[in-house]
């Protein structure tokens, strides 16, 4: 049952993935996308961040057979495209399938614990920044800080129920060396290291620390094999050079699950 109600719920959170990922996929001096690809302001819970990935203005809009689209003009032809696609604006199956996966995977390492609320109620946001970073190599401020102290205050709230099997001492610590690794990185090479992945790192340390040294460590050298094996992959298909840039967001949020996994198994 456990199983079943951390999968449902990572499926119903996941759906709500794609239109936020859509809004915040843009380029660092671009303002986040306010309307669909039709011009249909967002509206709904959350001054419209929380929703479907279908626009509904855009399935009201009528649309023509493909023999009679051939047949108009240009422009009405152009009119008719825009009717035929706007209606879904981002793809919508691949980010609740992600996330029930690693909240049941979560689930089942974790067991009856309180941290597994704090991991279901972070996992979403998690797969929602590995989306925006595979899209536009981006980590928004907006999603990395409030997701470090999320992560803080919600471990904090565990730390006082029994039955936790972490510290939150070591969490705050362990947020704060990861976080000042990464940042020791970018100081070192800011062409290979953005600034967000420091600051998702300040989340990721946290949650890791949960289950102490050992995990963070686990982790957070996961990450950086997983991207060093997705990179070295791009390579050899020859899609990609040395100094070709690659997300490296969706990395450490793998590294960080595996940690968890073995963290929550150990415990």
């Amino acid at each position: 049952m456990l199983l079943g109600v951390a999968a449902l719920w990572g499926a119903a959170a996941g759906l709500l993935v794609p239109r936020a990922a859509y809004r915040f996929s843009v380029e660092p001096d671009d303002a986040w996308r306010d309307s669909c690809p039709a011009g249909h302001p967002f509206s709904g819970v959350a001054r419209g961040w929380l929703g479907s990935p279908r626009c509904a203005a855009c399935a009201g809009v009528r649309t023509v057979p493909r023999a009679a689209a051939v047949a108009s003009s240009a422009s009405d032809a152009g009119s008719d495209e825009a009717g035929r696609t706007a209606e879904r604006y981002a793809p919508s199956l691949l980010a609740p399938v992600v996330t029930a996966l690693g909240c049941t995977v979560l689930a089942a390492a974790t067991g009856l614990r309180p941290e597994l609320v704090v991991w279901l109620l972070l996992a979403p946001v998690a797969v929602l920044l590995a989306t925006v970073d595979r899209r536009v190599h981006r980590l928004p401020d907006q999603l990395t800080l409030p997701l470090a102290g999320a992560a803080a205050l919600l471990l904090g709230g565990a730390a006082l129920l029994p039955e936790h099997a972490g510290s939150w001492t070591s969490a705050l610590l362990g947020g704060l060396a990861l976080g000042g690794f990464y940042l020791l990185l970018f100081l070192i090479n800011p062409n290979g290291m953005g600034f967000g992945d420091v600051k998702l790192a300040l989340s990721l340390g946290v949650a890791l620390g949960w289950y102490g040294w050992a995990i963070v460590c686990a982790g957070g050298f996961a990450g950086f094999v997983f991207g060093s094996v997705y990179g070295f992959g791009l390579m050899i298909l020859r899609r990609a050079g040395r100094k070709t840039g690659i997300p490296f967001g969706p990395f450490m949020i793998g590294g960080a699950l595996l940690g968890l996994v073995l963290g929550g198994l150990a415990a």
